[in-house]
């Protein structure tokens, strides 16, 4: 059995996306914009200081990512 996807906040994801390449392009509002300058492309993270990201808004950035997936592991 895999092991379960662990509870990241925003400003973790953020953090793993910078060491990956990617650059906040837009914020607006609460919502940050990132993509990676060579492949082009582009995640939304929504920016709640302090609180957990929702497993499936996490699962979609990692997808759209293309950042592996242990990469994201605590």
């Amino acid at each position: 059995m895999a092991p379960k996807q662990a509870r990241l906040k925003a400003q973790e994801v953020t953090r793993i996306l910078q060491r990956h390449g990617f650059v906040l392009v837009s914020q607006r509002g609460s919502h940050q914009k990132w993509r990676h300058p060579d492949t082009g492309k582009q995640v939304i993270v929504p920016y709640h200081k302090g609180k957990e990201l929702p497993l499936g808004t996490l699962t979609s950035i990692i997808e759209g990512s293309g950042v592996p997936k242990g990469e994201f592991q605590s």
